[in-house]
């Protein structure tokens, strides 16, 4: 298992790219939903500081379970906004 810091980083790498992505989209490629965007960028900012608190406050006992259970979140929510950035010029 990476250590805790190093877990930070990449959820606030991942986080700030899925953030620049949905920024760009929304000021350089025409006909984008500008609400729609702004939800994404809103929901970005909540995966990234839901998912750092829960790096911090991790549940003793079964530690491998609770990481396991912890990217699988992570994987899912982001291929959700992933998704969710290729639907945003679509009306």
């Amino acid at each position: 298992m990476a250590s805790r810091r190093q877990l930070k980083k990449n959820v606030n790498y991942i986080a700030g790219e899925l953030f620049m992505e949905c920024l760009i989209h929304s000021l350089y490629v025409p006909q984008t939903d500008l609400g729609k965007a702004d939800d994404l960028m809103v929901e970005i900012l909540k995966l990234q500081e839901e998912f750092v608190s829960r790096i911090n406050h991790t549940q003793p006992g079964n530690v491998k379970e609770y990481y396991r259970k912890f990217r699988s979140d992570f994987d899912a929510r982001v291929e959700n906004i992933i998704q969710g950035i290729g639907k945003l010029n679509q009306k």
